[in-house]
C-alpha cells in the first residue's frame, strides 16, 4: 500500500463510522424505537440486506454514489487534511449533535458547491416542516389520537392489528432506507473514489471490503440501540408506536424521493443535500402539529425542543463552514 493511499482509507473508515453513527438514526431511528423488543440482529439483517442491494446495484452500474458526486471536484490524491471532517463528525456525533455530514464532508472537497447545497437543504427543511405540519394537522385527529388511545392488539380492528402494522412499517422503512442510501452514500464513498479519479467505479476487492465495513458498523449501531442521536427521536410524541413510525418513515421517504429529481425546477437534482435537515424539519412540523391537535397549542417545552434541534443542525453548518475556511487558509499558507 502506498503512503498516499492512507488518507483515502482512513478517511473512508472514519467517514463510514461517523455517517452510520449520525445519519443512519435519521432513517432508522423510528424503526429502532418501534421495534425495541425485537432482537437487534433481526433488524440488522433487514437493513443490511437493503444496504447490500443498493450498493451492489450502484457498483455494477458504475455509479456507486448515484450521481451525487457529479458536481463535486474529487482529487486523485487526498492530503491528510481531508481526514479532518470525519474526525470532527466523530466527536460531535458522540455528544449527540445531529450535524449534516453533507455539509461537513462534501464542502471540504468542493467549497463552491456550498451555496447550492445550502439552498437545497433549506428547501428540504421547509418542505419537510410544512409537510409534517399540514399532514399531521389533518391526520392526527384520525390516526395519532386513535393510536394513543387504542394500543396495538386492544381490538380486532385494522387500526390495532400488530401483523398489518408490522408489515406496513417494515415496507415503509425499506423504502425510506433505500432513498436515504442513494442520497448519503456519496458522503462515505467520496474518499474511496478519490483514488479512482472520481469515476464512480471501484475494483471488486475494494468494493466488497467497503461493504463488509459498512455492514459491521451497521451491526454495531443496532446492537447499541442507536447511540446518542437516537434521543432526538425518542423524545418526540409517540414515535415508539409502530403505526406512528410508519407514517413518519413514509413521508420522509417520499420527500427524499422528490428531491432526487428536479421536477419543479427549483433545485439541481444531482447536487447533494442534507438529509439531516429534512429529517429534523419533518419531526419539527410533526411535533408542533400533534401538540396543537392534542393539546390545543404547543407548549413552551415543545417549542424549546424544536428550537434546540434546529439550533443543533445550524451549529453543524457553522462548524462545516469554519472547517472549509480553515483548510483553505492552511493550504494557502503552505503554498
Amino acid at each position: 500500500m502506498e503512503l498516499t493511499q492512507l488518507p483515502m482509507l482512513i478517511g473512508f473508515i472514519l467517514a463510514a463510522y461517523s455517517v452510520v453513527g449520525n445519519d443512519v438514526i435519521q432513517t432508522l431511528g423510528t424503526f429502532l424505537s418501534s421495534n425495541e423488543k425485537r432482537p437487534w440482529y433481526v433488524l440488522w439483517a433487514f437493513a443490511g440486506s437493503i444496504l447490500s442491494i443498493v450498493l451492489i446495484y450502484g457498483w455494477m452500474s458504475a455509479d456507486i454514489d448515484y450521481g451525487r458526486l457529479d458536481k463535486i471536484n474529487i482529487p486523485d490524491v487526498l492530503s491528510w487534511w481531508y481526514v479532518l471532517p470525519p474526525l470532527v463528525l466523530l466527536f460531535v456525533t458522540r455528544v449527540g449533535i445531529p450535524v449534516s455530514t453533507t455539509f461537513l464532508i462534501l464542502t471540504f472537497f468542493s467549497a463552491k458547491s456550498l451555496p447550492g447545497m445550502l439552498q437545497k437543504s433549506l428547501m428540504g427543511y421547509l418542505i419537510a416542516f410544512m409537510a409534517g405540519g399540514v399532514i399531521y394537522l389533518i391526520v392526527t385527529k384520525i390516526t395519532e389520537k386513535k393510536f394513543i388511545e387504542t394500543p396495538l392488539g386492544s381490538s380486532d380492528s385494522l387500526w390495532t392489528n400488530p401483523s398489518f402494522w408490522t408489515a406496513a412499517q417494515w415496507l415503509a422503512t425499506g423504502f425510506l432506507w433505500s432513498q436515504w442510501l442513494t442520497q448519503d452514500l456519496a458522503n462515505i464513498y467520496v474518499y474511496l473514489l478519490s483514488g479512482q479519479g472520481g469515476t464512480g467505479t471501484l475494483d471488486a476487492f475494494t468494493f466488497f471490503l467497503s461493504l463488509a465495513v459498512l455492514l459491521g458498523l451497521l451491526a454495531f449501531i443496532f446492537y447499541s440501540k442507536g447511540g446518542a442521536i437516537q434521543k432526538i427521536v425518542k423524545v418526540k410524541t409517540n414515535t415508539a408506536d409502530i403505526r406512528s413510525a410508519t407514517f413518519v418513515d413514509l413521508i420522509y421517504g417520499i420527500i427524499l424521493w422528490i428531491f432526487k429529481y428536479n421536477a419543479l425546477g427549483l433545485w439541481e437534482a444531482k447536487l447533494p443535500m442534507s438529509t439531516t435537515w429534512v429529517f429534523i424539519g419533518l419531526l419539527a412540523g410533526r411535533e408542533l402539529a400533534m401538540r396543537t391537535r392534542l393539546d390545543g397549542k404547543p407548549s413552551m417545552e415543545t417549542l424549546k425542543d424544536v428550537g434546540m434541534d434546529f439550533g443543533k443542525i445550524t451549529l453543524g453548518l457553522v462548524i462545516s463552514i469554519l472547517l472549509v475556511f480553515l483548510m483553505q487558509a492552511v493550504q494557502g499558507a503552505a503554498a
